[in-house]
């Protein structure tokens, strides 16, 4: 038995200013072959619990490329092939069964459906192997995707602490296919829903209840259901809410289950709009709040949706708002490193930080802000994550400097990384019990590894990429009519 076990992930914000080469997958470039393996092994990660899986099995196994990629704007068309090719030359050695770990909303510079075209591909090459795909809970979900794998399951949790679990669910299904101990029978749909990735957390109110329903689909026999909001970010025909069923040789169970959930999720439309409030306004209001630690969500400018996270507005409001003992996670801008790095720990500098990226999608021009303070820290900015959201990954930030304006901490990074594990402050030395304000620049992944410390959490909106503010977009490709964005 051979297994061709293949990750490669990138959400794209068709928006975003930032590029998206080879280089950007992984540390400096994607894994290839023997380092993939090693690298995601033994880790709470999809491919992690396919290597576990197949190794369990006896199976003969092929890792050809482990790539992730921080979201961004569309992949470049080099970049997809160089991928792409890695797993389908390897397919095309010959296998039984392939196992895919991809996100579900990458788009190109060729193609709107990335997932797609590249399981479209491996089909062709390998028309009677059983092919399995998880994928993250905020994938746009097609016909290219669904049409050519025999089982697709996402995540049922955001943050994504499921995600071993989700590569599991899916590889156990395939091995039971491939012993003829199952037929998997996969259908999906969709509902006219752009859902606000800000109403998408599973522990509230309405996805919570959505995953509930899918749940109970399984426990009533379905070999899976997934419900996924889509990444409205995407500006594509298939963003949005959608739903997959997988049932053991039972399409019209299957399609009843999908219905019901899809249902569902129709009544629920309006509960899935989020409304912002300014950063002014909800700093001026965090200032009254008594106990701390108070999290301050700068969630427009969010690097883990496609944000540049150099957008100082809300930093800059703190400043303004004259905030004391804060701590700000992280300012994207490798020219500041940089010039922090040159003038060393304990230096004294002043300097232009943030706003080097212009946004023409929603007509923001870069705004630096001049900020001052003593350098406290020069880090290589590297860490394994001890959370519950891609355990034992270790993480890379790139060089990592911690600027002190003697009221707030400023952690500026020259790669970019979303904060969802408390191991980005502890490793350079920050204590987050001792603080009375943490501003991270996350919308819903800061959960993971945060809940637990701070008190209170006040939603700031500035400008960015990752706004909730649709009006703020303009949506050309995505299906019309479809709620919100029409009275429906």
């Amino acid at each position: 038995m051979r297994v061709v076990i293949a990750m490669i992930k990138h959400e794209t914000n068709t928006f975003s200013p930032v590029p998206t080469p080879l280089e950007r997958f992984g540390d400096g470039g994607p894994y290839w072959g023997e380092a993939a393996y090693r690298q995601y092994k033994n880790t709470a990660t999809p491919i992690g619990a396919y290597i576990e899986l197949a190794e369990a099995a006896g199976a003969d196994i092929a890792v050809p490329v482990g790539a992730e990629a921080w979201p961004s704007g569309p992949v470049a068309a080099e970049a997809d092939q160089a991928l792409n090719d890695a797993v389908a030359d390897e397919v095309a050695k010959g296998c039984d069964m392939i196992l895919l770990d991809l996100h579900g909303a990458m788009v190109t510079e060729t193609s709107d459906d990335g997932e797609g075209t590249l399981v479209a591909r491996l089909r062709q090459l390998a028309p009677d192997a059983i092919i399995a795909v998880a994928l993250d809970s905020h994938g746009n979900l097609s016909d290219a995707i669904v049409d050519n794998a025999d089982i697709v399951v996402g995540f049922k949790t955001y943050p994504h602490t499921d995600m071993y679990e989700t590569g599991r669910q899916a590889g156990e299904i395939a091995f039971k296919a491939l012993a003829g101990d199952c037929k998997p029978v996969t259908v999906w749909g969709n509902r006219p829903m752009l859902p606000h990735i800000m109403r998408q957390g599973t522990d509230e109110a309405p996805m919570r209840d959505l995953i509930d329903a899918a749940r109970s689909e399984e426990q009533s026999g379905l070999l899976a259901a997934s419900v996924f909001g889509g990444f409205p970010h995407a500006d594509i025909h298939d963003a949005g809410l959608s739903v997959v069923t997988v049932a053991d040789d039972d399409r019209g169970r299957a399609e009843a289950a999908r219905d019901r959930i899809l249902d569902l999720a129709w009544q629920r439309r309006a509960d899935f709009v989020y409304r912002s409030v300014p950063a002014r306004d909800a700093i001026a209001r965090a200032k009254h709040l008594q106990e701390g630690p108070i999290l301050l969500l700068d969630h427009c400018d969010n690097c883990g949706s496609g944000g540049a996270q150099d957008v100082m507005t809300v930093l800059g409001e703190m400043i303004d708002q004259d905030l004391d003992n804060a701590v700000a996670f992280a300012i994207h801008d490798p020219d500041a490193v940089a010039a922090m790095t040159a003038a060393g720990v304990g230096a004294e500098v002043t300097l232009p930080l943030g706003g080097k990226l212009d946004m023409p999608a929603i007509g923001l021009t870069g705004q630096p802000l001049t900020v001052s303070g003593r350098v406290r820290l020069i880090s290589d900015g590297r860490y394994t994550i001890r959370g519950p959201m891609y355990t034992g990954v270790e993480v890379v930030m790139g060089r990592t400097v911690v600027l002190d304006t003697g009221k707030i901490q400023i952690v500026v990074i020259d790669r970019h990384h979303e904060p969802w594990d408390v191991g980005c402050l502890h490793a350079l030395g920050i204590d987050l019990a001792e603080k009375r304000f943490i501003m991270l620049k996350s919308r819903v992944h800061w959960r993971a590894g945060f809940w637990p410390v701070v008190r209170h959490v006040v939603e700031c909106a500035g400008p960015g990429v990752t706004t909730s503010d649709y009006d703020s977009l303009t949506f050309a490709k995505v299906r019309r009519p479809i709620y919100p964005l029409d009275d429906l």
